[in-house]
């Protein structure tokens, strides 16, 4: 059994069956998987501020911007607000990916796109917006149809192969661009409600590989080669629960001692 096999079978092992569960094995992962999907966009966001809020609802002497504060206070909304749905594993909907992105980018939108295009969170674009180097995105005329088609997809799928159906979906809802802002972190939750919902376990997209994780998009956006992704998240997977697994199976991390500081000296 591969390293990715091991790490679904950890996780069905959990045979989560409540909100309460979910807390539990995904204690430190909530704070992680918030501090990097936000970090991978605003380079303001610290680990330590997104701890303090997950774990005291606040931030003591706070000297950052308001908009990195109010998204990452926004994605411990989110995490509260999905818990239920995802132990009665409620389906993918066009309500429930527009009201994940309320949460999640309330209060964000910049003076551009609130006051001069009237976008709001929670509502698909009004307007059309270069997400890159290469102009990819539904027209904003086409986002609902478009994404509507893709949700209907996703949801009879029944074969085993959980995880390229999660990276399938996140290709496609980040070619589709569907709102003003806030897709990337939108995206990467919607992901992992779709894993968690069919007993796979969520993944960190780490800051540290956004550029590995951008190229594999882009080979989609230009291809439509969805390997990449695809081997990607497996790897973050894998990543992702390297230590809970080595504790499941009474594997102690080795720490280097002084003599291996002092040699040499």
């Amino acid at each position: 059994m591969d390293q990715y096999n091991r790490v679904v079978e950890l996780w069905q092992s959990y045979k989560i069956a409540s909100a309460a569960d979910l807390d539990k094995y995904l204690d430190s992962f909530r704070i992680l998987f918030a501090f990097h999907s936000g970090k991978i966009e605003n380079e303001e966001i610290t680990y330590h501020d997104t701890r303090e809020i997950f774990e005291n609802g606040r931030v003591v002497d706070y000297t950052g911007s308001p908009r990195a504060l109010f998204e990452q206070q926004n994605q411990k909304l989110c995490y509260e607000f999905l818990k239920e749905k995802i132990v009665k594993k409620e389906p993918l909907s066009i309500e429930l990916v527009k009201e994940i992105h309320k949460v999640l980018t309330s209060g964000t939108y910049d003076e551009r796109r609130y006051i001069e295009n009237e976008e709001r969170p929670g509502e698909f674009k009004k307007h059309d917006y270069v997400t890159g180097v290469h102009e990819v995105g539904a027209a904003a005329e086409d986002v609902e149809n478009d994404l509507t088609e893709l949700i209907a997809e996703i949801n009879e799928y029944e074969r085993k192969d959980v995880l390229k159906a999660a990276a399938y979906f996140h290709a496609r809802f980040e070619y589709i661009h569907p709102f003003a802002d806030g897709n990337g972190r939108v995206g990467r939750t919607l992901m992992n409600y779709y894993l968690m919902t069919h007993n796979h376990p969520p993944l960190i997209v780490y800051n540290e590989d956004k550029r590995m994780y951008y190229e594999c998009l882009q080979k989609y956006d230009e291809a439509e080669d969805l390997n990449p992704l695809y081997e990607f998240l497996k790897y973050e997977t894998e990543k992702t629960w390297e230590k809970a697994l080595a504790f499941a199976n009474g594997v102690k991390q080795e720490r280097k001692g002084l003599s291996d500081f002092t040699q040499g000296m």
